[in-house]
């Protein structure tokens, strides 16, 4: 990774490089579609990259992975591939990423360049921040929001609480399916 390019990361910078934790929680539809709490482990990568320009926009960012084991055990429920991207004119932070299950999301937020936390957020329909789904999870299970909360702690732990907010096919009320982890640097 060049200095150039983590000097340009804003608010990004302290994230390049490779992370786990293993007291995650997961509160999701549990295959009768009631609520279902889940311990997990995670492992997130973000590789420097950039710049990417557009036009007079220019974005630095993190390339990243994600995958996402239960507690205990070794094969994998979720993943997930896309960009964490840094809009230094526009003080815009991005997260663009799409999980397997058929799900697109482009989440944004204002965050100043030295901030240690920040908010991201999409909602579907909007035509700048958005979520887009196949037919089956926009029929059943349609994600209407997502928030997320991103604290920093230092160069070697981080945290994040995520929201999905889910319109479930039969229920009246939206469904919080939540995430939430520490990580710590290994790489």
């Amino acid at each position: 990774m060049t200095d150039a390019i983590v000097k340009n990361l804003g608010p990004l910078r302290l994230l390049a490089g490779t992370w786990e934790g293993d007291k995650g929680t997961d509160v999701a539809p549990s295959k009768s579609r009631e609520t279902e709490t889940t311990g997990f482990r995670e492992r997130i990568v973000f590789s420097p990259m950039g710049p990417v320009n557009n036009h007079e926009q220019v974005l630095y960012g993190l390339r990243y992975s994600t995958t996402v084991w239960p507690s205990g055990g070794s094969e994998p429920f979720h993943e997930e591939l896309g960009y964490w991207l840094w809009d230094g004119a526009e003080k815009q932070v991005l997260r663009c990423f799409i999980v397997p299950r058929g799900v697109t999301v482009l989440a944004g937020g204002t965050v100043e360049p030295s901030a240690t936390t920040f908010e991201l957020s999409a909602d579907v329909g909007s035509e700048t921040y958005g979520i887009c789904s196949n037919t089956f999870l926009d029929r059943e299970f349609k994600t209407v929001r997502y928030e997320l909360k991103v604290t920093v702690h230092d160069a070697e732990s981080f945290s994040y609480e995520e929201d999905t907010q889910l319109q479930i096919k039969g229920k009246a009320e939206i469904f919080h399916h939540r995430d939430g982890n520490t990580l710590r640097r290994v790489e």
